[in-house]
């Protein structure tokens, strides 16, 4: 399965402590440069770029078509991370692609690339048996906690997947 990723679930993988999530759920996850720059060249998160420079199953694409890219992005209003992601989906015939942002999502759906957010891992995670109910509630509390938009309904359709007793 190629699975690439945007920023966004990575980085809310890692304020839950969870990014090996990826690994046991995708094998690998292939990433384009710009998402990487993203995610390392921060001074204020050298720990979470660590991380990630770490992570053997994170795979880095450096072949990006500029143009198409730049084409996106205007034609658009995504920024580069979001446009290089739906770039490789498009043409590296991925799988899924993992990202948070509505209007990225809204234009990879048109564009007829598989989307799935942190909530879709967290809830594949929690179906495969490698979150508890509890783990689900707690990690969503930090998320929200730090600043990550989870909406009402996207929660709500979560919290129908668990145990009620678990909540």
């Amino acid at each position: 399965m190629i699975v690439i990723s945007d920023a966004t679930p990575i980085i809310s993988l890692l304020k839950i402590n969870r990014l090996d999530l990826l690994e046991k759920l995708f094998g690998s996850v292939r990433i384009p440069k710009g998402v990487f720059a993203e995610l390392t060249e921060n001074q204020r998160f050298q720990e979470e770029a660590k991380i990630v420079e770490d992570s053997v199953f994170i795979q880095v694409v450096e072949e990006i078509d500029d143009s198409y890219v730049s084409l996106l992005r205007r034609s658009t209003g995504l920024d580069l991370g979001e446009s290089e992601a739906i770039f490789l989906s498009d043409n590296g015939k991925a799988d899924l692609l993992l990202m948070d942002e509505a209007r990225g999502r809204e234009v990879a759906v048109r564009m007829g690339i598989r989307v799935m957010g942190t909530i879709g891992i967290l809830a594949l995670a929690y179906e495969d048996s490698l979150l508890s109910s509890e783990e689900i509630k707690s990690a969503i509390e930090v998320l929200r906690d730090s600043g990550r938009h989870i909406s009402d309904r996207l929660y709500e359709q979560l919290l129908a997947l668990l145990p009620r007793e678990g909540l």
